[in-house]
């Protein structure tokens, strides 16, 4: 096993080298610039995910959408991902995760937008799209369309199953000393019970579930914050101070440079808002919206609440607590930030993280089940909900490490098509984009 998890960790390595960190990170500012800083519109793009259009064609609402997304997004990544990225990047690496989604609103706009415009009806009548169908009927590369949706059936077993079900298995045993596999298998019966439905089943418990653990969270890492308020200054100074130049005492025993804040502030910024990686996508184009630039606005702000906000508030919890410098690491890590909450601190954690864990599960089946029914069509999709079931147990029980640089691999080669598919159609995000949004057409339905 340790042989298996080194090399595992050297093609993590190789890949997460500078090249993808540059074309990543690259393509964010990219778009940002050619689309005038599309940040600035995400007070209208939350004002528009929170109405539900009557007209436009689509599977369900955009907010319901919006929800599924944001239950794959907001998980583990914010939690133990942040931690994780300290551990490994030294505080710094909060600042790189930060900026990952301020320019990364730009790329998760355009991903929505081309995945709407090119989106199919399936002969059962459903909508299906996403980056495969961008390559496919956008570039006219079936074959790069095929490795996307290759990389994504198997992507969604790591970040989207496998990494959600072991964070909280081990943090349910470590505060309640519950055994790893009663957790893995009562969350694979409530798996189970809601992916059979689909679509529609999904993202009507995504619906409920979102706001309430996104707000509940928030306001736990706001209470730290507050009744550590003296030295929070001083903690933003040092994750900024630490991004460009690394720290020098890392885990107790370790130095980081600003490399390894670079390059794990980004990937788990990746692995947090999924910005570049193509998965988001894949729902936002079943959703009903009148144009794709309205879905694109809605899709733009899972990333903001993501990592603009959530993810930060949690970098700034971990780092001000110094536990990093104690040798903790991922959730523990975390888990020791949250006792500045006298007695219900681990607890609010805890079972913030179940939810969160739950709700990603949920949605990178859809994304996982439609690259799986790209690839082999609808007679694959009841034998994908039953092998994503019995992952979900798998991954309850096994080794933290393995799951983690597993789910590092998947993403970075699910990431580059999609990156290559953004960047040869920027010009139709940036036409699109006039037509609707600069030249005041927002209200339009697309033909």
């Amino acid at each position: 096993m340790e042989s298996f998890e080194s090399i595992l960790t050297i093609i993590s390595d190789f890949l997460w080298g500078y090249p993808l960190i540059i074309l990543l990170f690259g393509t964010h500012i990219f778009l940002t610039i050619r689309l005038r800083f599309i940040q600035r519109y995400i007070g209208k793009a939350i004002k528009i995910s929170l109405m539900r259009d009557k007209e436009g064609s689509g599977d369900i609402s955009q907010f319901g959408a919006l929800t599924t997304a944001l239950a794959a997004t907001i998980g583990t990544g914010n939690i133990v991902g942040v931690s994780t990225a300290v551990a490994a990047g030294g505080p710094g690496a909060v600042l790189w995760m930060w900026l990952t989604g301020v320019f990364g609103i730009a790329t998760k706009y355009s991903e929505a937008l081309l995945s709407v415009k090119y989106r199919i009806t399936t002969k059962d009548g459903l909508m299906a799209g996403g980056p495969m169908y961008v390559l496919e009927r956008g570039l006219n590369m079936k074959w790069l369309a095929i490795l996307f949706a290759a990389f994504t059936s198997v992507t969604a077993f790591g970040i989207g199953n496998m990494v959600q079900a072991n964070s909280i298995s081990t943090m349910v045993n470590e505060t309640f000393q519950i055994p790893t596999w009663v957790t893995g298998l009562l969350l694979t019966i409530l798996t189970a019970i809601v992916i059979i439905g689909g679509i529609k089943s999904i993202a009507g418990v995504c619906e409920r579930l979102v706001p309430f653990m996104a707000i509940t969270y928030f306001l736990g890492c706001l209470i730290i914050l507050i009744l550590n308020y003296a030295t929070v200054p001083s903690t933003a100074v040092l994750i900024f101070e630490s991004a460009f130049s690394g720290h020098a005492v890392l885990g107790g025993f370790m130095g980081a440079g600003a490399k390894e804040a670079i390059r794990f502030g980004i990937a788990r910024g990746l692995f947090s808002n999924e910005s570049g990686l193509g998965s988001a996508p894949i729902v936002a184009a079943a959703a009903q919206t009148k144009n794709p630039i309205r879905q694109a606005l809605v899709s733009s702000t899972g990333t903001f609440w993501d990592t603009v906000v959530v993810c930060a508030m949690t970098g700034l919890v971990v780092v001000n607590s110094h536990e990093w410098t104690q040798g903790f690491s991922g959730a523990a890590l975390t888990k020791q930030a949250f006792t500045d909450i006298p007695y219900v601190g681990p607890i609010i954690l805890t079972l913030g993280l179940l939810t969160f864990v739950f709700s990603t599960i949920l949605g990178w089946s859809y994304y996982g089940e439609k690259a799986a029914e790209y690839l082999w069509g609808s007679r694959i999709i009841k034998p994908y909900r039953y092998l994503w079931v019995i992952f979900v147990m798998i991954g309850s029980i096994l080794s933290l490490n393995i799951v983690w640089t597993f789910a590092d691999i998947t993403n970075a080669l699910m990431a580059l098509p999609n990156l290559v598919s953004l960047l040869l159609l920027s010009g139709i995000i940036v036409s699109e984009t006039k037509k609707y949004l600069w030249d005041g057409n927002l209200d339009k339905i697309s033909e």
